[in-house]
C-alpha cells in the first residue's frame, strides 16, 4: 500500500509540473501577442497626420514670421 500511495503522489506532482509549463507557455504567448502591429489604414492615417503637421510648420513658417516682421514699417504708417 505504501508503493502505490509513492505511485500516486509521483503522479501528483507530474501533473502539477506539466501544469504549471503549461500556464508558463500561455503567459509567453499572451506577452507576444500585446505587441501593437498597425495595419495599413493606421500606418496611412499616421503618415497623412504626419504629413498635415509638416505642411502646416512649413506655412507658419512662410504666412506667420513675415506678417510679424511686417508690423514695423520703414514708413511708420499704423495703416494695415
Amino acid at each position: 500500500m505504501n508503493n502505490w500511495h509513492n505511485e500516486f503522489m509521483a503522479e501528483y506532482h507530474r501533473q502539477g509540473i506539466l501544469d504549471e509549463a503549461a500556464q508558463i507557455h500561455l503567459e509567453k504567448l499572451a506577452l507576444h501577442s500585446r505587441h501593437y502591429r498597425p495595419g495599413a489604414f493606421e500606418r496611412t492615417m499616421y503618415r497623412f497626420a504626419n504629413w498635415m503637421i509638416a505642411t502646416g510648420k512649413q506655412r507658419r513658417k512662410r504666412y506667420e514670421i513675415p506678417a510679424a516682421d511686417c508690423g514695423q514699417s520703414p514708413s511708420g504708417s499704423l495703416a494695415h
